[in-house]
């Protein structure tokens, strides 16, 4: 998805975090978790839920104050292009959560780390992909991970990255409505609170695409253009990409709906489409229905 060249890009509340020393493992919400992790190594991580200060290095803001600035500087840079879609997404849930939601929107924050991170959720990398933390109502993003697209069949396109971005957004506005209460983290299976939560998310992913060209800047000017099909058919396949079935066959491993967590490739991309025709927090009432 295309930034317009004037749109003023606002870099507070987003941070780079460099590495820090690796602290137990990740409790928050991830795009792909687990699965991935092990696709990548080989291995399992330690799911501990020790606690370290998020470690920042002292310059960082100011250069990402510098380097992003404009939506021309969110076509060019990846890590601007972060900031764009957050300040889009920021103020698409902004206007909507007043009036259709009735509660106070609060944005997230959004740490662009290297490497390995500490959080109030644990410890985090860009092996399990990128996650959000409610214990600091925090985005967490290693922007190397998208060149991992690729691996697992999607393209590393910008929607694609501001799909995993907005997708990650949605677990921040399930805990601001209540959503987030309603996971059993011990459950998992295709109709599992764990993957009602995150065919939300994707959801709630398209509701923004589908307001995306909508959302302006402190002056004004609409922050995107609309989507092509073909910056559509991206975010589609990267939804479809990072399906349970698909990582766990990428992983070589014989994948079992009865342990699925995030979902499968059908079911994403079609959440995601849903957020997209639909544009609405209402559309994406994953609790509802029998089987999601």
């Amino acid at each position: 998805m295309t930034f317009n060249d004037n749109a003023q890009l606002n870099t507070s509340g987003v941070s780079r975090g460099r590495r820090g020393a690796a602290v137990g493992g990740i409790g928050g919400f991830g795009l792909v978790g687990v699965v991935i992790y092990f696709l990548l190594t080989g291995t399992l991580p330690d799911f501990g839920q020790s606690y370290q200060a998020p470690v920042q290095s002292e310059d960082t803001s100011a250069s990402l104050e510098q380097m992003c600035q404009t939506g021309a500087d969110a076509n060019k840079y990846v890590e601007c292009r972060m900031v764009g879609g957050k300040n889009s997404i920021d103020d698409f849930w902004g206007r909507q959560t007043p009036e259709e939601l009735g509660i106070r929107y609060r944005p997230a924050s959004l740490n662009l780390f290297s490497g390995q991170v500490s959080t109030a959720c644990g410890a985090g990398s860009s092996q399990t992909g990128p996650f959000y933390c409610p214990g600091d109502q925090t985005i967490y993003i290693d922007v190397t991970f998208f060149d991992q697209l690729e691996s697992l069949g999607a393209d590393n396109a910008p929607l694609a990255q501001l799909y995993i971005l907005a997708h990650e957004y949605g677990h921040h506005m399930q805990l601001l409505t209540g959503d987030l209460n309603k996971i059993d983290h011990r459950s998992s299976g295709e109709d599992s609170s764990m993957v009602r939560s995150e065919l939300q998310a994707d959801c709630l992913a398209g509701a923004w695409i589908h307001n995306a060209a909508t959302t302006t800047d402190a002056n004004g000017n609409t922050f995107m253009k609309q989507p092509t099909q073909e910056e559509l058919r991206a975010a589609l396949n990267a939804a479809q990409a990072v399906g349970d079935d698909r990582i766990y066959e990428n992983a070589g491993l014989q994948a079992n709906p009865d342990n699925f967590s995030h979902g499968s490739a059908e079911k994403r991309m079609e959440w995601l489409t849903r957020g997209i025709n639909g544009g609405t927090y209402e559309t994406c009432d994953t609790w509802s229905v029998a089987h999601p």
